[in-house]
């Protein structure tokens, strides 16, 4: 699994070296560097898997659109490059990328594999230098077969597109592919440390017993569409109606399911970015979240959350202290706007009682500032 990732003059960031564990939450302030830690992933799997063979990196594609290179570049520091480094395993790998401001890819300038740099005219596949008869590391189709799923996902639809399963293998940024994956893998077995015990172990069945858990009640039905590219999904959170379009089962459904079906059909050490993952979910429900990503992880998954939620954080916690995860598979990180006397990220930690160790100003403390304001503590 990927255990850091270093980046140098990318958007806001000078130089971080971020600690990663198969759960990692960032949180912290807006506009203070969580989402760029995501992009940066996000651009190599874009390149990688829109590109196979490119020699550069390319900034807008179905993933990310992230304008040009004036835009991803340290605009304090940095003028025309930027690098990304990556831990896995054992595995060291570094690439450097430039470009002229204007332009909306960068030139691949040179790739450093434990501490050997590639040619730098060598025939690059997944952003590595191609041997024949040479197998690929299992990073590039990790970073290949990535899912990020952004902030911003689709809402209810009343049909949705029926996608090959080999072209919209993940969920999509938007979740637009979820119910398309969950339609193409609805037999297939869900990690066997992470399926419920009360169903059967496929896919359609698993994603419906975990909706559940949020939305109790819930039931799905996913059904193709006679001579069309199109399947609909039947919702209904109650076993005394019919199954019903999912404008009429509340918008939270939809925004859950993308990352229900996305960890549900991951294999083991798959790569999962997930922003605000509380989206639409009530406080319980967001502490169940937290336990799902937990147990996710758990089961060998790479999961990576950018949250603004306490409660998503408190779950993690409970998952540790009921030793569903180990305190050292957790990362937590938060971020703050750049200073020049401070440190952009800090990182407490958890013990096996899942308690934090240091509680950084900002970081999830808005309740205790407001109930000391209403206790007249704050006045």
């Amino acid at each position: 699994m990927i255990t850091q990732l270093d980046l140098h003059l990318f958007k806001c960031f000078e130089i971080l070296r971020l600690p990663i564990a198969p759960l990692t939450l960032l949180s912290g302030s807006n506009a203070s560097g969580k989402s760029s830690v995501l992009q940066a992933l996000a651009l190599l799997h874009q390149t990688i898997r829109e590109h196979e063979w490119s020699r550069r990196l390319m900034l807008n594609g179905e993933t990310v659109r992230l304008g040009t290179v004036s835009d991803v570049v340290d605009k304090v520091n940095g003028r025309r490059t930027f690098e990304v480094g990556i831990k896995d395993g054992d595995n060291d790998y570094l690439w450097t990328f430039k470009g002229d401001r204007s332009e909306m890819s960068m030139m691949v300038d040179r790739v450093i594999v434990n501490g050997e740099q590639n040619g730098q005219h060598d025939v690059l596949r997944f952003l590595l230098s191609y041997k024949i008869g040479v197998t690929p590391p299992k990073l590039a189709y990790r970073l290949q077969g990535l899912t990020y799923i952004t902030a911003e996902r689709v809402g209810p639809r009343e049909v949705y597109v029926l996608e090959d399963h080999q072209s919209a293998s993940v969920v999509g940024p938007t979740g637009g592919n979820a119910v398309s994956v969950l339609h193409w893998s609805r037999d297939e077995k869900v990690i066997k440390e992470l399926a419920l015990p009360e169903v059967p172990n496929t896919c359609l069945r698993q994603v419906e017993e975990r909706m559940r858990l949020f939305f109790p009640g819930c039931a799905l039905i996913v059904q193709q569409v006679p001579q069309a590219n199109a399947v609909t999904l039947g919702l209904r959170t109650s076993s005394d109606t019919d199954f019903h379009r999912p404008v009429h089962e509340g918008f939270g459904l939809t925004q859950i399911l993308p990352i229900v079906i996305a960890l549900l059909t991951a294999s083991k050490e798959d790569i999962i970015l997930i922003e605000n993952p509380e989206v639409h979910l009530h406080p319980a429900g967001q502490a169940l979240m937290g336990q799902f990503l937990a147990d996710a992880a758990r089961s060998g998954v790479q999961v990576i959350i950018e949250t603004h939620s306490d409660h998503v954080l408190n779950g993690i916690r409970r998952s540790v202290k009921l030793e569903r995860l180990k305190p050292e598979q957790v990362a937590i990180h938060f971020f703050k706007p750049r200073a020049s006397d401070e440190a952009q990220v800090l990182s407490p930690l958890l013990d096996i009682n899942g308690n934090i160790d240091v509680w950084p100003e900002g970081f999830f403390d808005q309740f205790d500032k407001d109930m000391n304001f209403f206790a007249g503590w704050g006045m």
